[in-house]
């Protein structure tokens, strides 16, 4: 399995993340994708994937934090985008749900980003909150130019259908086993070829777990219940699901 977005970075794993970290691959983790959110948690996975074999890294910022993205950052990121083991950029994108950065400069940092990608032609990690439709309508001027996941994704199948018409893909978590989950119902009418599994740990921690810390060996409970979903084989959800997630990130092109 491949858990393509975890924040292994933050604080909530500073007693135990190497024992995370192990456990992980233990129960059949085999890569895990770590994601900028701010520019020290840049600076902090750059550090991480060079201290873990099966740790890969994205650099960026989340639109909560999009008021401090500056040119010198993006110099910074083009620099630390060279190394063999950042396989993104994010994570980048809008939330209009908490609005923590003005809308405006949520938009141009996201813009911004996204043109980053396309220079350094690496996938782009989007976070989107109710705020879809402005989302869908940035990305659409860079269809063919970027490609990338909406991760977490929050919207309907016919949502996540116009995400997939643009060459996208969509990553669904720990929500899918929530009880009347949308999430659940939109991966169960999707193309599972631009599928990936994910955890957002230390978030959106999966039943049976649900309420305590996440992390990347729940990432099996989200492959678990994908396979209920569409009445298939564990194996067959992680072939899949892992081979996209290869495609994507560029992982089988570079690491084997």
């Amino acid at each position: 399995m491949i858990d393509t977005h975890s924040h292994l970075d933050f604080r909530d794993f500073d007693r135990d993340r190497e024992e995370v970290i192990v456990r992980a691959a233990e129960f059949g983790v085999d890569k895990i994708i770590n994601i900028g959110a701010d520019i020290e948690s840049t600076r902090r996975t750059f550090a991480l994937v060079d201290n873990y074999e099966n740790i890969y890294g994205t650099l960026g910022i989340h639109p909560h934090d999009a008021k401090t993205l500056k040119d010198d950052f993006i110099d910074e990121m083009t620099k630390m985008a060279v190394h063999p083991k950042v396989v993104g950029i994010g994570e980048i994108g809008l939330d209009y749900y908490r609005d923590l950065s003005p809308r405006d400069i949520q938009k141009k940092a996201f813009i911004k980003q996204l043109e980053l990608a396309q220079s350094l032609n690496l996938p782009v990690v989007i976070h989107v909150r109710e705020a879809m439709g402005d989302a869908l309508n940035i990305v659409r001027d860079f269809v063919g130019k970027v490609t990338g996941v909406f991760h977490c994704f929050p919207g309907d199948a016919a949502e996540a259908r116009q995400v997939l018409s643009m060459g996208f893909y969509v990553s669904v978590g720990g929500v899918t086993t929530y009880k009347n989950s949308r999430m659940a119902r939109m991966v169960a009418e999707v193309d599972l070829e631009r599928v990936l599994i994910e955890t957002d740990c230390p978030y959106l921690t999966p039943v049976p777990h649900r309420g305590k810390r996440n992390e990347p060996a729940y990432v099996r409970f989200v492959c678990q219940k994908l396979a209920e979903i569409r009445e298939m084989s564990f194996e067959d959800i992680d072939r899949m699901t892992s081979r996209n997630a290869e495609r994507l990130f560029g992982l089988t092109e570079t690491f084997g």
